[in-house]
């Protein structure tokens, strides 16, 4: 398929998934590295409550956290 005929496909507004190979995909920039960090059961405890009070995960809250503090917020 030629790039002209997908982005008609696109401005029409159709799923474009059966024209993607998705397992290729990547997110250049944002390639990511596998950590593991220790962290006392009490900072744990306090982590997974202020996960479940804004409705996300552990991870998430940890990333979201994080980028807070190195964005200046």
């Amino acid at each position: 398929m030629t790039a002209a005929k997908l982005d008609a496909l696109h401005d029409s507004g159709r799923n474009l998934s059966a024209h993607v190979d998705l397992t290729r995909a990547r997110r250049p920039g944002r390639e990511v590295q596998r950590v593991n960090v220790d962290f006392p059961l009490e900072l744990l405890r306090a982590i997974d409550q202020e996960a479940k009070r804004i409705g996300v995960t552990r991870q998430a809250l940890i990333k979201l956290r994080l980028a807070d503090t190195l964005n200046g917020r």
